[in-house]
């Protein structure tokens, strides 16, 4: 089987899809084709694939064929010294990970210096084959004596331990060294002993300060086996491993370990038996189980940071796609204590209107003094509603926010607004170009204001680690996770579409095929020449091509411009057949903006018997739904369907809690052990995974994303650490 072929197979096994799928995939990559574009523009090519599962296509399409490239660098350099045997092709071939592929290496690799290395250089080789193949009847120490070598060196040579053989002793221990050595390279022992280790070892964990609480505490005494671990738990175990509060041990079944050397070794009883027997185990001891430990170590972690960049991946995709809240007038509040609470009006397109300070917290508390202020402001810009950020000072000024409220005669709510990342946008360098002439401390203000308006715009300013909605994101492999979010807000941000004439570089920067250079032009172009009036005009842009053109189009809109379809994601490569379609039940393209027309020609494509209308367009089926699905709601904003911010007007202070409570909240972060609230009160509460549903729940995901509003019931109520256990079954 060609080498192409067996990829393909293997990711259509992995993925569950057909082999024809992944090659036609593999294809469109190849070309050069954006993951966005595919999943939205060729479906028809790859079966109608999501982006996720074109993702880890592409993740697994360059895992295998790094592989590939690794198995026939090592087949060259075994080749080099003449040792490449036919049973090592076929195990290469066979290999299925870099692992195993470094495990049939390892004899061959050049080595530092190790008590073998030198052995052989004193040329007891042929002394540890003796004792290898077990049949020699003439006492080892008879043999061992030709190998003494002191009386042949040189003066100078005596004094080097490392060219000394000075008697049989040390023959006999350098020869068992090289066995020793080979024992542990040997991939045939490495393999079943991982397996063996994977299927009956424990990881156990013991407190270095049992005395001290901690986080860590439910790992003080510890043990769970190596294949029940979940994810979260692995990386907390290392976490505080790394922190110095557990100690971190892997048991293994040692004598079955040793058993299975000895039985595959050790041929009969022998004067070489006991002498092995001491190999194996000193090999073992020395060699196999610091090296096994690291190995099992390291793969637990990767699959526990995989999982952990999927989960996080999954809650940023929905916190990027939370409704936004249109139509509204907000103000920003960032809570504080002694430097005072930052206040930022902004309009409903996102203009800034007004910013101050004011200090109702401690140690100041003028309540009186911030009431007036912002009663003024409210009713100079008709504030609808207040945005608060969630940090330090939060629960104080939603108190003071709800009393106020309740004070007015004007209708108006507050909602809470994470501001994880708010000060690393204020101080960034895209804060500065954006507000050169408001203080540091009053952009976090605007930020979690327009967070509430449009979560997608304001958010992809950010470093997508650092909006607050994973499990253990700074522990795992950065370079990963900053790979894998930044498809996830890609994916994000082309589902939604980005209006060109009011985008800022960095949401354009995620359209598909647009990179930093491209975007900063777009808005190059647009200051000097006014607001693009169709998608071709983005061709004049410098370094934006006919191959980035096709790929970004699509995702690019254009309100009130010369081509209604521009308001839809109808790419242009589509729009003779939009047209013709149209034409075929009797509308042109510029009634999708007479809302009376819109009605009838909705209720003409609702009727469309697809399988013919294709046929007759010359279209693909699955082109031809999306087609209609975008002339059924032109400029429709996906993220409207999407549950909405709870908006609140009174505030619930911790001691109002009740077990039995029933709540409505807002699922702020998903985690492999169950799903975080906010319910109101200061901290959020956890649903535990046993108590999301009253079916057994295998991944909470599957039963709640990040924004989702829910109803919980309070289960259980910690005074003394501020914790909440909530519940959603029976509810």
């Amino acid at each position: 089987m060609e080498i192409h072929d067996k990829i393909v197979n293997r990711i259509a096994e992995e993925l569950n899809i057909k082999e024809t799928q992944v090659q036609k995939t593999i294809a469109l990559i190849d070309e050069g084709n954006t993951i966005p574009f595919i999943a939205r523009y060729r479906k028809e090519v790859t079966g109608g694939l999501s982006d996720e599962t074109l993702r880890e296509l592409g993740e697994r399409l360059t895992y295998l064929r790094n592989l590939e490239e690794r198995k026939q660098e090592v087949k060259n350099a075994i080749d080099a010294q003449g040792k490449l045997t036919e049973e090592m092709i076929i195990s290469l071939e066979n290999a299925l990970t870099l692992a195993e592929v470094e495990d049939i290496y390892r004899p061959y690799k050049q080595k530092k210096k190790t008590r073998a290395t030198v052995a052989k250089a004193k040329g007891l080789e042929p002394l540890a084959n003796i004792i290898l193949e077990q049949t020699e009847t003439i006492p080892i120490e008879e043999i061992a004596k030709q190998y003494i070598n002191i009386e042949k060196l040189s003066e100078e040579d005596k004094k080097n331990k490392d060219k000394v053989v000075a008697n049989v002793e040390d023959a006999i221990a350098g020869a068992l060294d090289i066995i020793a050595e080979n024992i542990s390279d040997d991939p045939k022992y490495r393999k079943q002993i991982k397996r063996i280790c994977y299927k009956e070892g424990i990881v156990s964990t013991k407190a270095t300060k049992p005395e001290e609480k901690t986080a860590y505490q439910m790992y003080y005494d510890f043990s769970e086996k190596v294949n029940h671990l979940p994810s979260h738990r692995i990386l907390a175990i290392n976490r505080g491993e790394k922190e110095e509060y557990l100690k971190v041990k892997l048991e293994k079944p040692e004598e079955k370990i040793l058993n299975f050397i000895a039985s595959d070794m050790i041929k009969g009883n022998t004067q070489f038996t006991a002498m092995l027997q001491a190999t194996i185990e000193d090999s073992w001891k020395r060699l196999i189980e610091p090296s096994i430990d690291r190995e099992i170590r390291s793969d637990l972690t990767e699959k526990a940071e995989n999982q952990a960049i999927k989960v996080f991946g999954k809650n940023a995709k929905a916190l990027l796609l939370a409704a936004p809240l249109k139509g509204y007038t907000v103000m920003g509040f960032d809570p504080a204590y002694r430097t005072g609470c930052k206040i930022a009006v902004i309009d409903e397109t996102g203009k800034l209107l007004a910013t101050t300070t004011v200090y109702p917290t401690q140690p100041q508390n003028d309540i009186e003094g911030a009431k007036k202020e912002l009663k003024a402001l409210i009713s100079k810009y008709q504030v609808g509603i207040i945005a608060i950020g969630n940090g330090t000072a939060s629960r104080e000024s939603e108190s003071f926010v709800s009393e106020m409220i309740n004070e007015m005669d004007q209708e108006l709510h507050y909602a809470i607004v994470s501001e994880a990342g708010a000060s690393v946008y204020s101080a960034s360098k895209l804060a500065t170009e954006e507000y050169p002439d408001i203080n540091v401390s009053l952009r976090g203000a605007i930020s979690i204001a327009r967070r509430l308006q449009d979560p997608l715009a304001e958010l992809v300013k950010i470093d997508p680690k650092a909006i607050g909605v994973g499990q253990y994101q700074h522990d795992v492999n950065q370079t990963k996770l900053t790979q894998s979010l930044t498809g996830v807000v890609e994916d994000a941000v082309n589902e939604v579409g980005v209006d060109v004439n009011t985008a800022t570089p960095s949401l354009l920067s995620y359209v598909a095929g647009i990179n930093k250079t491209i975007a900063n032009n777009i808005v190059k172009y647009r200051d000097e020449n006014g607001k693009l009036t169709e998608r071709k005009e983005l061709l004049k842009v410098a370094k934006l091509g006919k191959a980035t053109y096709e790929q970004c189009a699509g995702f690019i809109r254009i309100p009130d411009g010369k081509n209604p379809l521009e308001i839809t994601a109808v790419h242009p490569e589509s729009y003779q057949i939009t047209e013709n379609l149209l034409q075929k039940i009797g509308y042109q393209k510029e009634e999708l903006l007479d809302k009376a027309k819109l009605k009838e020609m909705k209720a003409k494509l609702a009727e469309l018997k697809i399988p013919e209308t294709a046929k007759e367009l010359d279209v693909g089926e699955m082109t031809l739904k999306d087609i209609i699905k975008e002339l059924s709601k032109p400029g429709r904003d996906p993220r409207d369907e999407m549950p909405k911010q709870i908006l609140r007007a009174d505030v619930l202070k911790f001691e109002d809690l009740k077990e039995g409570m029933i709540l409505t909240g807002t699922v702020r972060n998903v985690t492999d052990f169950g799903a975080f609230v906010d319910i109101g009160v200061k901290h959020d509460g956890l649903v535990h995974i046993s108590e999301l549903s009253q079916n057994f729940v295998k991944n909470p995901s599957d039963i709640v994303s990040v924004g989702d509003i829910v109803k919980v019931k309070v289960i259980g109520i910690d005074l003394d650490r501020q914790k909440v256990q909530l519940s959603m079954k029976d509810v």
